[in-house]
């Protein structure tokens, strides 16, 4: 596995959507669409006010200082727009496996194909460039738009993970678990991303 991409600036990149490391100026932009409850729904916890964005930033660029993670700003090539942001998540070196995630979109960009678009260049930079063996995503057992939109990427449903973790309210949450495997990728690439092959 090739750990040490994870150390340099990954930039992604295909018709329909620009992948920027997170610590790019841009990441200010995302202020414009950041405070929407409802994006934060299913997320533990809520961007708010100007402090709680100052927060996700300074944890989120920690988070990547410390290992943990390796997050993105997604732009819309489209509008050349910050749409949102998403990660390579709980990184586990020994066992060459990764979490897809924290991802999420402002409100004009949801629906438009995007997500597709990006999760596609994270699934082929993750198992053709830095080698994972195991790619997986979770969703909250509630949020029945982020297990469809899993699915649509061939992602196997694996099960429920009871009281996964605890949001920002105190409320215990479930987790539905899915993945996608090295050795299914070339077919899941087939048969489910042929536009961007």
């Amino acid at each position: 596995m090739k750990i040490e991409l994870l150390q340099s600036d990954i930039i992604l990149e295909n018709e329909r959507v620009l992948l920027l490391p997170f610590e790019n100026e841009r990441n200010i932009e995302l202020k414009e669409i950041i405070f929407d409850d409802e994006i934060w729904k299913y997320m533990g916890m809520y961007v708010r006010n100007d402090s709680d964005f100052e927060n996700y930033i300074i944890n989120t660029l920690k988070q990547k200082a410390d290992g943990i993670c390796y997050s993105f700003l997604i732009i819309d090539k489209a509008t050349n727009k910050v749409a949102g942001s998403t990660r390579y998540g709980y990184l586990n070196h020994a066992s060459q496996k990764c979490e897809i995630g924290w991802t999420w979109y402002g409100k004009e960009f949801q629906g438009t194909g995007l997500n597709k678009a990006c999760k596609y260049e994270l699934l082929n930079f993750g198992f053709e460039s830095i080698q994972f063996k195991r790619i997986q995503f979770s969703a909250d057992l509630e949020n029945n738009r982020s297990q469809r939109a899993i699915e649509k990427l061939g992602a196997v449903k694996e099960g429920i993970f009871r009281n996964n973790y605890t949001d920002s309210e105190g409320k215990s949450k479930d987790d539905v678990y899915y993945s996608v495997i090295l050795e299914q990728w070339k077919k899941t690439k087939q048969d489910y991303f042929p536009e961007f092959i």
